[in-house]
């Protein structure tokens, strides 16, 4: 498949509107993995079967699991395909691509995103950083993130589709936000229901269902902070929903084990997962969020794509590195 075929595929209404969701499931998804707690047998047998339907084993799971069973610090690949949203069946995309990096030592946790556009070379061949999975598989996209960071990426990766944002939110029963600013939905906010909008009032408080949620991570227009202001309000949604999912009955109900099942793959073990569940928990105490950020510029058939700058890579490489060592 050529380059331009592969550009013309990934061409969807609403890729961009998206993107932020996509953030959104993979920190969720990322932080609840590593919010385990000590069960029951009938609730670690429920965990273990949809664990079992999200694996997809690849060299470096055995390795993997001796990095988490000695307790070392550890860092996993999230991905987020454009696949499951709209009807979309095709192969598509990693839009979303962020690095997850977890110290149990130093008790943090660092996510790291990479924007979709980001040049990168693979193969000879330069394509924007998203387009290395829909060319192979998430082992490709795993390895040019590995290649533009020059770092090592340890534990593995987890792919999820954009099925999950709206039942993870009504999963755990809503979530509880305060609203930072005034402001109406606009159509393009709300993927379910495009004719359903939603006011929010400053300082105001709402129980939220997974549309409305939805609909108040996605606003971009209205925020005079832009893209900023859209990202705390991504976070405001990630607490909560860590939150509602702290308890036993929460994280580990039939509704969302079975939501997770169906929309991720992962080469991470259960081995893993139960080292992670109990030896990793206490790096749940400090997450940080860092970005790859580069200068737009248009490359002909590509289009706009981002250009990263040696200096930035190095800081984000630097910081990745520090934040894997003990």
């Amino acid at each position: 498949m050529t380059r331009e075929s592969l550009h013309r595929q990934g061409k969807q209404n609403g890729r961009k509107k998206s993107h932020t969701v996509r953030r959104i499931i993979l920190i969720i998804v990322g932080l609840l993995l590593l919010s385990g707690v000590a069960v029951g047998a009938v609730t670690y047998y429920k965990m273990n079967r949809t664990i079992s339907k999200m694996q997809k084993p690849s060299a470096t799971t055995k390795k993997a699991d001796q990095v988490t069973a000695s307790k070392a610090p550890v860092s996993y690949l999230l991905l987020g395909t454009d696949t499951g949203e709209l009807g979309r069946d095709y192969k598509g995309r990693t839009d979303t691509m962020m690095v997850m990096t977890v110290n149990p030592s130093k008790q943090t946790t660092t996510m790291t995103s990479i924007a979709r556009d980001t040049l990168v070379t693979v193969n000879g061949q330069q394509m924007k950083i998203n387009a290395a999975y829909a060319y192979g598989n998430a082992d490709s996209a795993l390895s040019a993130v590995e290649n533009l960071l020059n770092i090592k990426i340890n534990g593995g990766y987890f792919l999820v589709n954009m099925a999950g944002m709206i039942k993870m939110v009504d999963a755990v029963g809503g979530v509880d936000v305060i609203s930072p600013l005034t402001f109406t939905t606009e159509g393009d906010d709300t993927q379910a229901d495009s004719k359903k909008q939603y006011s929010f009032v400053a300082g105001q408080s709402y129980h939220m269902g997974g549309n409305e949620a939805l609909a108040f991570s996605r606003m971009r227009h209205e925020d005079p902070d832009g893209d900023y202001g859209r990202q705390r309000r991504q976070q405001l949604i990630i607490q909560a929903v860590l939150k509602h999912a702290a308890s036993v009955g929460s994280l580990f109900n039939d509704t969302l084990l079975n939501m997770l099942s169906n929309n991720i793959q992962t080469d991470v073990s259960s081995s893993s997962m139960r080292n992670l569940a109990f030896n990793y928990r206490s790096a749940l105490s400090h997450v940080k969020q860092d970005q790859l950020h580069g200068t737009t510029q248009s490359m002909g058939d590509l289009g706009a794509v981002e250009v990263m700058t040696p200096t930035e890579i190095d800081r984000v490489h630097r910081a990745i590195t520090e934040q894997m060592t003990k």
